[in-house]
């Protein structure tokens, strides 16, 4: 989601693209976290359709690939990733489409259980357009009426615009207890500062957005777990805080392990929205549903209604001599 357009300072105060199944897209948040799974190839898509209730919204749609490989004979692994995301928000139709490829390196800290120190880099292609036959501006009104033939006024020399966008992350994940996991990781974004402007003040750029993710899946029992997981990101001025608690509970035992597993609980955007979440895994494929609640100032002209997001992943083994499936030392959350 952007929050409005660039202004016209030397720096740009809109915040990143964001979704509340924080779960469901890993390298928004750090690309370290690519191929933290149990699998050896994972797919996710995301779609988020927001505050349509009362103004021309914001549609987002998110889809990420990885796929984890071994190093040789050792415990350690790579991930290669690519991230896709496209955004079309307010009624100058702003769009954005990003293509960005990542890669991962996992380094085995211990012998005896899964403990991994991972480094990840993201980096690839941003466009960016308005549609300036959807602006009106002052300037457009004679009197009291808009007049569709006079010019709106905006000198916007980039009403298309490219740029190199890249993101660094590391993070640790390990094993503790009966078979819990937990990682922590911190990412830059924006490291190089690109220039993004639709003015002609070529100072203007994206400021650097640091992210600090953590979390951890407890046992309860032998068919339940608990999944609590957060994310701190600050760009600038703006801060957000974003977090939340799964239940997990595993349908249908079989030999090869449940044949679906029912997740429920609720993501909070603090001072912001609050997500009821429900999502089922059927055996490869998982489907997600989670609803924004508005609990921030907009609350009153939004009558509480934020955003529907909808996903689905796909996660598997691969049919290959070195697959991940039953290895022990592998980094998975």
């Amino acid at each position: 989601m952007i929050i409005g357009l660039h202004t016209v300072s030397v720096q740009v105060k809109a915040q990143d693209i964001h979704f509340s199944q924080l779960f469901e897209t890993p390298l928004l948040r750090n690309p370290s976290l690519a191929g933290l799974f149990e699998g050896d190839v994972r797919i996710q898509g995301v779609y988020r359709d927001q505050w349509n209730s009362f103004v021309n919204g914001y549609r987002t749609g998110s889809f990420n690939a990885e796929y984890k490989m071994p190093v040789g004979q050792s415990d350690n692994y790579y991930t290669i990733a690519a991230q896709v995301l496209y955004d079309k928000a307010g009624s100058a139709g702003l769009t954005q489409t990003h293509l960005l490829p990542a890669i991962n390196y996992h380094k085995s800290l211990s012998s005896e259980k899964s403990s991994y120190l991972s480094v990840g880099f993201m980096a690839g292609l941003v466009q960016k357009r308005i549609d300036l036959s959807k602006v009106t501006t002052n300037m457009q009104y004679n009197g009291t009426r808009l007049d569709p033939n006079s010019l709106p006024g905006e000198d916007l020399a980039n009403v298309k615009q490219s740029y190199f966008d890249g993101s660094v992350g590391v993070s640790y994940n390990t094993e503790y207890g009966n078979s819990n996991t937990f990682f922590i990781g911190g990412a830059l974004h924006h490291v190089n500062r690109p220039k993004s402007t639709y003015y002609r003040d070529a100072r203007i750029e994206i400021k650097p957005k640091y992210v600090f993710s953590l979390g951890t899946k407890m046992n309860v029992g032998d068919i339940g777990y608990i999944t609590i997981q957060a994310d701190q990101s600050m760009q600038g001025t703006y801060k957000e805080t974003l977090g939340g608690i799964m239940y997990s509970h595993k349908l249908a035992e079989t030999y090869d392990g449940p044949l679906y597993v029912l997740h429920v609980g609720t993501m909070l955007r603090w001072k912001d929205a609050l997500a009821p979440t429900v999502k089922l895994d059927k055996e490869k494929l998982s489907f997600a549903f989670s609803y924004d609640v508005n609990i921030s100032s907009l609350k009153t002209a939004s009558i509480g209604r934020g955003g529907v997001e909808l996903s689905i992943a796909y996660r598997s083994f691969l049919d290959r001599p070195n697959s991940t499936k039953g290895v022990l030392l592998c980094p998975r959350f």
